[in-house]
């Protein structure tokens, strides 16, 4: 039957398995399809990030009862999960040598962060090891993959029951040696009736009994397990158990609770080194008093001074990067002062300069002096030479355990001489750079500090204002949030404006910042705290050729770009343009948010276009070569598409384009779906700034992939914006083809009037322009529309008005488009014969122009008309070649229409529950798109109709 031509907005996704399998995207359920296909999701779940053979996930899925066609079945399943998951950007599912492997951030997994939080819980002290032991097990909502009943979850269930039971035991043993032995006494006997041959917990319950005075329970709760393990297992208590029972009868003082550990400050200091006074340095400056969030930073930098024991220990260099404003020194003092503990030698501090908007980085000479007085050096012992200087900084550290904090460093040069040489002593770094030198010779952990979420964010700023303040006024809340991107310094600066000034609110706060520059109403005068001139000291040490690329990238269209884009953007060749990428990465004023593409946070827009702003004609070059670049590579695209469509031509491109090459339908449809956003984007900045040729052209472009993805709302968008556009140049064939395109999206709502007004405009235009070509696509929208309206007499008249004028231009492809839609329009009144007869004259066209878009459609009508007419077998093959043909082009509404089709063919020849299996695909389908309700309650009557 004639064609109707997807995307979702990113979001954060969380995945279940201790419990029901399920997944959410911010916060709410997403519908991942009946058990089995759950089943899937969780075979690659447990795998997160790693390949999964087809065979391997067949068996976990199904164990010894696969289906008939299974791999057909399971690649529908992955087909639907994809489109389930598509909201969320950091998460795909794709094919790999290997097999199927789902990306996604472990930690995002229940499973795998219960067992990353067990992990640190294990190498954590005192209240921090309980409280992440506690956060692992609060994970749990029940049995993992309740309700699933294979071989192969069974398996994995009891494994992680196990697991479970571990950790709930390792729980335990910390909170006995915290001395909370009253508070376990219930939960022990419980879980000792629970495993009543578990020596473990056996011995923890004892333990818990002795402490509150109850040593007679604690003897008899022995006696008992030793008499089960003699009557079922014919064994005796183990060597552990056996020494607890012993030291009870002998009412060992052991046994008790501990003295609590001395407060650090009756530590004892080390012993003093030659040449040094006796001193302990505590430099750091005060912890930030509202620090919020980095709890995965928090832990990578408590694994790595974990790791840092034993015999083949290193020195601990760890380095927090992060855009200027992100919170790198606040997360530094916060975790130097939560670990002193482990550096009861001291800690030194020095702020480095490195990116001080006003200033010379430190020198590190005088640094290196500055240590030493902190140290006790007498300045009259203290050796002049700089080699001498650090290597008796060396001296003085070695043996000692302490924390160097190096914040706001330069380069790596500016660190290396500032290290010791010993690993008992640990190193925190903070710059803007990666300092991706250090790891020539060090073993260093990077750890990259991003922007705030909003949810982080929204706690930040109540920590500052209070959280009865933010919640009277939540509107305001949200959008000061929004406003500073997630920069914790751009937080505290409005917050601190708002207790600063009693009479100040959220709301006029919020409507300045809407009124007036971001950056200016983030100025605080003050060098250290004004946003702005925090972002200029990171753009002033950028060399020309990058700085440039900081300023022309602001010309980008979209939320990111890819490499590609931006040499075209540049005008640089591919080795420029990786190099001034990699800098502006390192540098963080740009985030490689995924392999190959760049973004940067909405204040570092802000201040691009404040230094791009002197230089219009650089800006307006950048603009148009990026433009030219989405549209040239857009039209290449669309060709591999629809190559039977009729081409627009394009103007000449601008020096230094380069467009991307693709050869393939399916990478056409992966290009679409990965630069959609920029897209679309470039749509609307190519009219707003008067580039009226590239706005219409680059709407045209697009209309294929949204159309096939049931994007209508987008497709209207940027076909509002063409049209104007196509106004302003007088261009009457690109006017119809708006209005054309406007009219479909008008049909597909409901909207039918309003269609009929747009097609009615594009048949004037094309009449009065003497465009033919034009006139006969308009007729054809036309039979569409009356086909909806139900007046089948005027969409048979319209479409073999097309008819005839595609044979008159010798059209071949228009031709056999016309004849299936005539030969549907037979079908609705009645003539199914000649209804076969006009599609068998658009299939022999379609076959000798390889036009397979076009033979999907027409052996969709064809198996319907083969339906009317009672021959089931044949409409079936007709309708499952079809179905075969859309999924392979990527035809998402279509693939829908082909399935309901498909079911009824089934259901005719009694094959209920294929049918069934068909109207629920369909469903699938279409709740991920926009469409028509009419046509969803249609196929649910269908399927209801089943029983």
């Amino acid at each position: 039957m004639p064609t109707v031509e997807e995307g979702e907005d990113a979001m954060a996704v969380e995945f279940g398995l201790l419990g029901v399998i399920e997944a959410r995207l911010g916060g709410r359920a997403v519908d991942v399809g009946h058990m089995r296909q759950r089943c899937v999701l969780a075979a690659l779940l447990v795998d997160v990030g790693r390949a999964v053979s087809v065979d391997t996930l067949v068996d976990r899925v199904w164990g010894d009862r696969p289906p008939q066609r299974t791999k057909e079945t399971l690649y529908g399943y992955l087909s639907r999960l994809r489109q389930a998951l598509r909201p969320a950007a950091e998460v795909t599912v794709a094919r790999r040598p290997g097999g199927y492997v789902l990306e996604a951030d472990p930690l995002s997994v229940d499973l795998h962060l219960f067992r990353d939080l067990v992990a640190r819980a294990r190498t954590a002290d005192g209240t921090e090891a309980v409280a992440l032991m506690r956060r692992a097990l609060g994970l749990w909502r029940g049995e993992p993959f309740a309700t699933v009943d294979v071989p192969w979850f069974d398996d994995q269930r009891q494994a992680l029951l196990g697991e479970r039971l571990a950790a709930e035991l390792d729980h335990i043993d910390l909170r006995l040696r915290a001395g909370h032995h009253g508070d376990l006494l219930s939960e022990l006997a419980v879980k000792a009736r629970e495993h009543p041959l578990d020596e473990r917990l056996a011995g923890q319950l004892m333990l818990a009994l002795y402490r509150a005075g109850r040593p007679f329970e604690a003897l008899a709760h022995y006696q008992d397990l030793r008499h089960r393990l003699a009557e079922e297992l014919g064994a005796d208590p183990g060597p552990r158990l056996l020494t607890l029972h012993q030291r009870i009868l002998a009412n060992d003082p052991g046994l008790s609770l501990p003295e609590p550990s001395p407060p650090e400050s009756a530590l004892p200091e080390a012993a003093p080194s030659a040449g040094a006074r006796s001193t302990t340095p505590r430099q750091l400056l005060a912890p930030p008093a509202h620090f919020v969030g980095r709890d995965a930073e928090l832990a990578v930098l408590d694994k790595t001074l974990a790791a840092q024991t034993g015999p083949r220990a290193t020195l601990p260099v760890m380095v927090i990067c992060g855009i200027g404003g992100v919170g790198k020194t606040s997360l530094a003092l916060h975790w130097a002062h939560r670990r002193q503990h482990h550096f009861p030698d001291g800690q030194l501090f020095v702020d480095l300069h490195g990116f001080t908007p006003s200033g010379e980085p430190a020198d590190p000479r005088v640094v290196i002096r500055g240590f030493l007085d902190a140290l006790g050096v007498d300045p009259g012992r203290a050796p002049v030479a700089f080699d001498a200087q650090t290597a008796l900084y060396r001296s003085l550290l070695a043996g000692r355990r302490m924390l160097v904090v190096l914040d706001n460093a330069r380069d790596s040069a500016q660190v290396l001489p500032l290290l010791p040489g010993t690993p008992g002593c640990a190193v925190l770094i903070t710059s803007r750079d990666q300092l991706t030198g250090l790891t020539a010779a060090h073993q260093v952990t990077h750890l990259t500090v991003d922007a705030f979420d909003p949810a982080t964010a929204h706690e930040l700023l109540a920590g500052r204002l209070g959280a009865e303040r933010v919640a009277a006024e939540p509107e305001a809340a949200a959008e000061l949030v929004g406003q500073c991107a997630g920069l914790p310094l751009a937080l505290s600066v409005l917050a601190g404006r708002v207790t600063t000034n009693p009479v100040a609110t959220l709301t006029a706060l919020t409507e300045e910042v809407r009124e007036s520059s971001r950056l200016d109403a983030l100025s605080t005068g003050e060098d250290a705290t004004d946003v702005r001139a925090v972002l200029a000291a990171s753009y002033r040490a950028l060399d020309a050729d990058t700085a440039r690329v900081f300023r022309q990238l602001v010309q980008a269209p979209g939320p990111d770009i890819g490499v590609a884009a931006a040499g075209s953007l540049t005008g640089l060749g591919p080795a420029r343009v990786h190099r001034a990428l990699h800098r502006l990465r390192t540098r963080h004023l740009l985030q490689e948010h995924a392999p190959g593409r760049f973004a940067g946070h909405d204040l570092l827009r802000a201040y691009a276009l404040e230094v791009a702003a002197g230089d219009d004609a650089e800006a307006r070059a950048a603009r148009v070569r990026v433009l030219d670049h989405y549209l040239r590579t857009a039209w290449s695209a669309d060709r591999l598409l629809l190559p039977h469509r009729d081409p627009v031509r394009l103007p000449p491109a601008a020096h230094g384009v380069r467009p991307e090459e693709i050869t393939t339908h399916d990478r056409a449809m992966a290009w679409f779906g990965r630069e959609q956003p920029a897209l679309i984007a470039a749509v609307h900045q190519a009219a707003r700034h008067g580039h009226d040729i590239h706005a219409w052209q680059l709407a045209w472009a697009l209309t294929t992939f949204l159309t096939r993805r049931g994007r209508w709302s987008d497709v209207a968008a940027v076909h509002d914006t063409a049209l104007r556009a196509a106004t302003r140049l007088g261009d009457a064939v690109a006017r119809n083809e708006s209005y054309q395109v406007l009219a479909m999206e008008r049909i597909e709502a409901g909207d039918h009037a309003t269609a009929r007004h747009r097609l009615d405009q594009a048949l004037s235009l094309a009449r009065s322009g003497g465009h033919t070509l034009s006139e006969a696509y308009t007729h054809l929208a036309l039979g569409w529309l009356y086909e909806h309206t139900g007046d089948r007499p005027a969409a048979l008249r319209h479409d073999e008005l097309a008819v005839g004028l595609f044979s008159r231009l010798g059209h071949r492809a228009g031709l056999s488009r016309a004849l299936n839609a005539v030969a549907w329009d037979l079908v609705q009144s009645g003539d199914h014969r000649g209804a076969v007869t006009r599609c068998e004259q658009a299939l022999a066209l379609q076959d000798e122009l390889g036009d397979l878009r076009g033979q999907s459609d027409t052996l969709d009508t064809l198996g319907y008309a083969y339906q009317q007419l009672g021959e089931y077998t044949q409409a079936l093959l007709c309708h499952e070649r079809c179905l075969e043909l859309h999924r392979a082009l990527g035809h998402r509404f279509n693939e829908a229409e082909a399935l309901v089709h498909l079911g009824e063919a089934h259901q005719a020849l009694g094959d209920r529950g294929a049918a069934r299996r068909c109207y629920e695909q369909a469903l699938d389908v279409f709740r991920d798109m926009e469409v028509n309700p009419a046509r969803v309650a249609q196929t649910r009557a269908l399927l209801a109709a089943l029983g």
